[in-house]
């Protein structure tokens, strides 16, 4: 039985966002698209209306923006411009406002592809094994998923102690990580801040990296929904890379996006050796052919999770489902 682990970027949340629109159009996708250049561009936007914002600094503030906030902030950090912590907290608060403004009560409520993989993996119990959860985003999308489906909180591993049941690892924290309990205390845990320079040492991530660490390295197959391996996440790669080290033979890493991100992480990072692209999943099950064209208007993690259930499950199994039977349109 495989030993599964899945690693959610922030084009999981996004296909849950473009999942409840029959028809993409690029205003739509704009105006909501959750992908690290979308809430850029919207952020610079914003930004460049703020006065405090722009001084000395128009000569590197061009109406565009740039398409990786992250970077931008931190170069901020670095190059001591003026009124430096302002600039990069109003940037910071920005982002979370983005982000936050497009997860509406009313969408959270019609997600349901976490669910239907979560709801997928308590069918197939006797064929995979979930292993783990690992998690870059900072929305409680996936929380919510996992309280639904394995009706307890999840397992975030804030210290030793929190071992039992499926690990969820939010690498970088949680916006609703508010009076959470840790050693029997409540407390509010911050995120990890937004920028490439990522300080992973302090309590509780230096225990949500070591577990991460642990399950990447007992696991047989890495499943990436969403997350393009950007290499500004350079603690990320150096976790994978440590985990290949230490497991001591390579384990799988199956890329569940769009054919040309399968493509870009596997000529990035050639030296991860068992790096599987969409359309090779699943036995090749999958057949949609706008897994190439993302302006098609397909939806790899949809995609996959029907290849996937079709392959895992029998169709009277699938009905009889409360979310997954939605990805079938049953």
């Amino acid at each position: 039985m495989y030993k599964i682990v899945y690693l959610f970027g922030a084009g999981a949340t996004h296909a849950e966002v473009v999942n409840l629109r029959k028809d993409l159009s690029v205003k739509f996708l704009k105006e909501n698209g959750l992908l690290i250049n979308d809430v850029s561009k919207r952020v610079i936007k914003e930004a460049q209306g703020n006065s405090r914002y722009l001084k000395k600094i128009k000569m590197v503030s061009a109406a565009e923006g740039s398409l990786n906030i992250e970077l931008l902030i931190s170069l901020f950090e670095k190059n001591r411009i003026p009124d430096a912590e302002y600039k990069t907290d109003l940037l910071k608060k920005l982002v979370k406002d983005d982000i936050l403004d497009k997860l509406t009560d009313y969408r959270l409520k019609r997600f349901y592809l976490h669910k239907a993989l979560l709801e997928l993996h308590s069918k197939i119990k006797d064929k995979e094994k979930l292993f783990g959860i690992i998690s870059l985003n900072y929305d409680h999308i996936l929380d919510e998923a996992y309280k639904t489906i394995f009706e307890h909180e999840p397992n975030y591993c804030f210290s030793l102690e929190e071992c039992k049941n499926i690990p969820l690892l939010k690498l970088h924290g949680s916006f609703n990580w508010k009076n959470i309990i840790i050693y029997g205390r409540k407390k509010t845990v911050p995120i990890i801040p937004f920028g490439i320079d990522k300080n992973y040492l302090q309590l509780p991530y230096n225990f949500i990296w070591g577990r991460a660490m642990e399950i990447l390295i007992d696991c047989d197959v890495l499943r990436i929904i969403g997350c393009s391996l950007n290499q500004n996440d350079v603690g990320l790669i150096d976790l994978l890379f440590k985990a290949h080290l230490a497991k001591g033979k390579p384990f799988e890493i199956q890329i569940i996006d769009f054919q040309k991100v399968g493509a870009s992480i596997k000529g990035n990072y050639g030296f991860f050796p068992e790096i599987i692209k969409p359309k090779d999943l699943e036995d090749a099950l999958i057949a949609d052919e706008s897994i190439h064209d993302p302006s098609k208007g397909g939806n790899p993690f949809k995609i996959w999770l029907r290849a996937k259930g079709m392959k895992m499950l029998k169709e009277e199994v699938i009905r009889k489902t409360k979310y997954l039977k939605k990805v079938f349109d049953l």
